[in-house]
């Protein structure tokens, strides 16, 4: 599927093919606010975060999910550090 993501490595959007599967996707229950992380996914040696919003989402190099412990708040963590 080909999604929009915000790539800071470039600094700037792209458009890449990913595949969202049970194997390399992680989606969270009970966002509190828009604001919060629905889905983390590894993709080609790097990391997508997508908030539950209309956002672009995140597309972090040389990271994981186990790297993060598969753990939401660290997603919003390192999401903040390159969005805000």
């Amino acid at each position: 599927m080909g999604i929009t993501v915000c790539n800071p490595q470039k600094g700037r959007l792209e458009t890449i093919e990913v595949v969202f599967t049970n194997e390399n996707t992680i989606w969270f229950d009970g966002i509190e606010d828009n604001h919060g992380i629905y889905s983390i996914t590894d993709w080609q040696e790097g990391l997508i975060i997508k908030e539950g919003s209309y956002n672009y989402p995140l597309w972090v190099y040389d990271i994981s999910r186990e790297d993060i412990g598969y753990d939401c708040i660290r997603a919003r963590k390192l999401y903040k550090q390159y969005i805000e």
